[in-house]
């Protein structure tokens, strides 16, 4: 009997444990559009007091989150600046432009410039922890108190998207509300590390928030008895957040076994995503990953030369080493020898369609 695949692609892939279910199955609900669900009721209080805000709004995703807090802090034709490869500037389809009708400002670190009568207006600033793109990095807390001193001093709002802000959270010992005190806003997933299925959450001042209740129900977001998927989110705070740090293991150790392969660099994790950059003499990235699914182990094409690997609650030890074989069999093939045996496999892998999003 074949044995399951080892599905490394993303911790978005997780499926609720019977215990979810079981808390999903007897959740208690109402119409949370007419604001008498009592479970989203539950989880709001609970999120606001742990990230020490006055308010919070159960949204269906992380994209909606970021993209409501955009839009309540800014007006038509604001300037937003942002990091360059944050997941809301690269993955979320000019949201910015098109449900806020602001400017993007994408650069590399931090930069603000005097305000001026000939250039759109700077009112937000965003940054993202830990980052996507950054390969799970845990953006330190000193550097986002800098950035939150220097917006204050501009009169700026900021949002943190905080996805995996959990991550963050179990790598480093330091509380969610000391992370949150830095920005206006924040948005966290439940649906990623924490294993639920379906679900963010974005927290920030009352007036803020209610703002966005607004907006929510405006883009299509306002939910009926949806205590049913608030009953994930809370049994996900209550059982999954500890054991984050069996991922950020499994992620070291996946690092470590990749490294060893023929071609292969690999960044170091902080946290429960991996890495690796293919040499030009090894298998290129789309080649690598169906090589691996020949395995029964999927990741994910990172671009033309690099793949991802994400450790998550669906994955064991057994499974990470089930990968590790898997990728040195992969890398250390026939087709790992010279580029001129590899000649007519077509041309370099552009990023597919959501593959590396979260």
């Amino acid at each position: 009997m074949a044995l399951p695949s080892v599905d490394l692609r993303s911790d978005t892939v997780t499926r609720p444990t019977a215990a979810m279910r079981r808390a999903m199955a007897e959740a208690e609900v109402g119409d949370d559009v007419f604001g008498d669900d009592p479970t989203v009721i539950e989880l709001e209080r609970r999120v606001s007091a742990l990230a020490g805000k006055q308010a919070a709004l159960f949204v269906p995703s992380g994209t909606m989150g970021n993209q409501l807090a955009v839009h309540v802090q800014t007006r038509p034709a604001d300037e937003v600046l942002l990091e360059a490869e944050s997941h809301i500037y690269f993955y979320e389809q000019g949201g910015i432009a098109a449900n806020s009708g602001c400017l993007a400002h994408p650069v590399n670190g931090a930069a603000l410039r005097d305000d001026d009568d000939h250039v759109a207006r700077v009112t937000l600033v965003c940054a993202e922890n830990t980052h996507n793109r950054a390969g799970g990095a845990v953006v330190p807390l000193a550097r986002l108190r800098e950035l939150a001193a220097l917006a204050r001093e501009r009169g700026l709002k900021l949002h943190l998207d905080g996805a995996r802000l959990w991550n963050a959270n179990v790598a480093t010992g330091i509380p969610i509300a000391d992370w949150a005190a830095c920005a206006d806003t924040v948005m966290m997933c439940f649906s990623k590390g924490l294993g639920a299925p379906v679900g963010s959450i974005l927290t920030g001042p009352a007036e803020t928030i209610r703002a966005a209740r607004r907006a929510r129900k405006r883009w299509g977001g306002g939910m009926r008895q949806v205590g049913i998927l608030a009953a994930a989110a809370l049994h996900a705070m209550d059982h999954h957040v500890a054991r984050l740090a069996d991922d950020h293991r499994r992620a070291k150790r996946l690092a470590d076994g990749f490294a060893s392969a023929p071609g292969a660099r690999v960044i170091a994790p902080d946290t429960n995503i991996v890495f690796v950059d293919l040499d030009p003499s090894a298998l290129d990235a789309r080649a690598v990953v169906k090589g691996l699914g020949e395995h029964g182990v999927r990741m994910s094409a990172y671009g033309p030369r690099r793949v991802r690997a994400i450790a998550h609650l669906d994955v064991d030890d057994a499974g990470i080493e089930r990968a590790i074989v898997a990728f040195h069999a992969v890398l250390a093939g026939p087709a790992h020898a010279a580029p001129e045996a590899r000649a007519g496999r077509g041309p370099a892998l552009a990023e597919g369609p959501g593959a590396a999003q979260r």
